[in-house]
């Protein structure tokens, strides 16, 4: 039983959780500054991106991606500018025609080429491919200290990994001007800090989590997680640090149950396949999310946002 665990669902476990984790992060301050569609918007930009740069270079590696997505939000916001000026609509509107049409530019790539044989199709961007991530090298517990067992680690669980502690170590090193920032940007710019640096490079951050995630849980989890948790995590206290602990409690809960759902859930009601785990944890996020704005101890709180 253990074996078949860590061969199977160790892994894909553990990249839901971290995902889940790199996107919550961020989320927190998007949803505090009002931006909390960045997070749907960049998963819209990305996937253009990443199609174009496996087309050109013929691998999916971390780095052609991290490039295609920055080119593809390059093109993005030219393109808004363009629509803005020519059409001469409100930002809003433009930046809906813009990621909409950037998004459907990414799924005819995907259908028209031939991307199958990398795991990178439309269903795969949509849902992921957490349950394809097996281990298959491992043989038990004993293989987390073999490194000839390591060596087979999908490479998706390092990249996300590696993303996830740099996400955590931006929030670290900058918690201070983040606050700040967020809470009173006036205050903030009078101190000296440079408020719009600091804002691009929040979503340069929340952008390289979601390029890290989506391949391995595709767009669902990436949109999900940077609005469920924070969202919910809001709720439940007026203390940002309380916060931010919430929500990436919130994000390992909806992780963990979620794969576990989508695995088990169908059997326990006569089923006789699983679901996706994608979609499942996106599922239980929402959840979560309703359950705190029905019972959550400041679901009434209305205005700005306060960190007594």
């Amino acid at each position: 039983m253990g074996s078949e665990f860590v061969m199977l669902s160790l892994v894909p476990l553990l990249i839901g959780v971290l995902a889940a984790i790199a996107c919550a992060l961020p989320g927190n301050f998007l949803v505090l500054r009002r931006q909390a569609l960045i997070g749907d918007a960049i998963s819209h930009v990305v996937l253009p991106g990443i199609v174009v740069a496996f087309l050109l270079t013929g691998v999916v590696g971390s780095i052609p991606m991290m490039l295609g997505a920055a080119g593809a939000a390059i093109v993005a916001v030219i393109l808004i500018e363009a629509i803005r000026r020519l059409g001469r609509i409100e930002p809003g509107a433009a930046m809906g025609v813009a990621f909409t049409a950037l998004f459907a530019a990414g799924v005819l790539l995907l259908e028209q080429s031939d991307t199958s044989s990398v795991h990178l199709d439309v269903e795969h961007a949509l849902y992921g491919n957490l349950e394809s991530l097996i281990w298959v090298e491992a043989e038990g517990w004993g293989s987390l200290l073999d490194p000839a067992a390591l060596a087979g680690l999908p490479p998706e669980l390092p990249r996300i990994a590696i993303v996830c502690l740099g996400v955590l170590l931006f929030t670290l090193l900058f918690w201070r001007p983040l606050k700040i920032s967020t809470f009173d940007e006036g205050f903030a710019r009078v101190l000296g800090m440079r408020t719009n640096a600091l804002g691009l490079a929040l979503v340069i951050v929340a952008a390289v989590a979601a390029v890290a995630a989506f391949d391995a849980v595709g767009s669902i989890i990436v949109i999900a997680m940077f609005i469920c948790p924070p969202a919910a995590a809001r709720l439940m206290t007026n203390r940002l640090e309380v916060q931010v602990l919430w929500s990436v409690a919130f994000a390992v809960f909806s992780a963990v149950i979620g794969y576990v759902l989508a695995g088990h859930g169908p059997l326990w009601f006569g089923a006789d396949d699983a679901v996706s785990a994608a979609g499942m944890i996106a599922t239980v996020s929402g959840i979560v999310l309703a359950l705190a704005a029905i019972y959550g101890p400041h679901r009434k709180r209305s205005g700005a946002p306060t960190d007594d």
